[in-house]
């Protein structure tokens, strides 16, 4: 017996033939648009001929300095398949002064990149590469903001019972919103930022007084009048408030039934969650914000959440979002990936949902959908009734289209 398993060792190609197949990273280049000024493509160029692709979001211009003085040195001439290896050496390198912010970013839109090339070099889409699929397609939830074709946070704010009707009858799982935003202490300034506006961002608020805690309220409740149980709604909290307005907003919400409150205080302390999780009967959803394994380990060690929220974008990409992902699990909790920015995090969230037994579903921006991503993405999303369907080409399943990349505000910077 043993000599034919020698024999057919001794026959095998040797691993570095095998890893020669798969191509070198033979060029970086990143993208920006001026329409969409907080997001970053990275297009990963192979000797083989694949271009992968990936994305992140925020100060795009840091993080592409980064990518271009430090990653592309990293990247270049190294074996296209070995992202886990590549992972380990840029996180390694920026780790040395400080690992989180555009570091982190760059890392996570070159890791997406590198799975997508290696998807289209091996002739599968990526959720295969990630272990195969649980599921034929994934239920969405809708994020209420005002984009494209859909005005989502107006109608919210003006008819809340009728929006939740609208996408309750389209097939989608909920939808969320950010109720108390608005009274938090606010910034005052230029440019643009998320797609939630300037009140999402902010000091953190100590005070909701009880007649702005009732009126944020009004939102959920005209909605539960409205669609009964049969539809999720979402909180959203931006982390505007201190740890006891928290408690405050999570107690009025306990009648309304909602699926989770998301960030409704600052998630830098596992001990101050954990306090939202005994003091309050309103599943916790932890956190976008949190960068890396590291930190969701905390959290999960004090035991500070109920659903574990990931943001591929931000977190360290494709690989790093599956090992939280796989953590969660261990405490025998779901995970759901966040998505308010772009089209190709989106399609990564996909690939991870469907192969990750443990998603609770995945989010989109109809209005993103159904808009601008039509006009960046060669293939759109497919979502219809609520679900966005397995994706059948090999990679992501889709490429920056050749028209979007030739327009006159859209630029290009490489490294070779």
């Amino acid at each position: 017996m043993w000599a034919a398993v020698n024999e057919r060792l001794l026959a095998a190609p040797a691993v570095s033939e095998r890893a020669r197949d798969l191509g070198t990273v033979e060029a970086i280049e990143t993208v920006r648009w001026r329409a969409q000024p907080n997001l970053l493509w990275a297009r990963v160029h192979t000797s083989v001929g694949a271009i992968g692709l990936g994305e992140t979001y925020y100060i795009p211009q840091a993080v592409e300095h980064v990518i271009h003085d430090l990653a592309a040195d990293l990247l270049l001439g190294q074996p296209a398949g070995a992202i886990s290896s590549q992972w380990t050496a840029l996180f390694s390198c920026t780790n040395f002064f400080g690992f989180a912010g555009a570091e982190m970013r760059a890392l996570s839109a070159l890791d997406v990149a590198l799975w997508d090339a290696l998807g289209q070099v091996t002739g599968v889409p990526v959720y295969q590469l990630l272990g195969g699929a649980n599921r034929q397609s994934v239920q969405a939830y809708n994020t209420c903001v005002n984009a494209g074709p859909n005005r989502d946070w107006d109608h919210a704010v003006d008819d809340p019972g009728d929006l939740a009707a609208e996408l309750r009858d389209l097939g989608y799982l909920g939808m969320k919103v950010w109720p108390w935003d608005k009274f938090a202490p606010q910034l005052v300034a230029r440019g643009s930022t998320g797609p939630a506006g300037w009140s999402s961002m902010g000091p953190v608020g100590s005070y909701l007084s009880f007649g702005d805690l009732a009126s944020g309220l009004s939102m959920l409740e005209r909605a539960r009048d409205r669609i009964g149980s049969s539809f999720e709604l979402l909180v959203e909290g931006h982390s505007r408030w201190d740890i006891n307005m928290a408690v405050r907003i999570c107690r009025a919400l306990e009648p309304v039934n909602v699926l989770w409150v998301e960030d409704i205080c600052q998630p830098d302390s596992a001990e101050d969650l954990t306090r939202l999780v005994r003091e309050t009967r309103v599943p916790q959803a932890v956190s976008e914000r949190l960068i890396s394994r590291f930190a969701f380990r905390e959290v999960l060690r004090h035991q500070a959440a109920h659903v574990v929220l990931v943001d591929v974008a931000w977190t360290g990409g494709l690989s790093e979002a599956k090992r939280v992902a796989d953590l969660a699990s261990t405490y025998h909790l779901s995970f759901a990936p966040h998505d308010c920015t772009g089209p190709v995090t989106a399609l990564a969230n996909l690939h991870l949902a469907i192969a990750q037994p443990n998603c609770i579903g995945v989010e989109v921006v109809r209005g993103f959908v159904d808009g601008y991503y039509r006009q960046v993405l060669d293939t759109p999303l497919h979502l219809a009734n609520g679900r966005l369907a397995i994706p059948d080409k090999p990679g992501l399943g889709a490429a920056l289209s050749a028209d979007f990349l030739a327009q006159d505000d859209v630029e290009v910077r490489l490294s070779k």
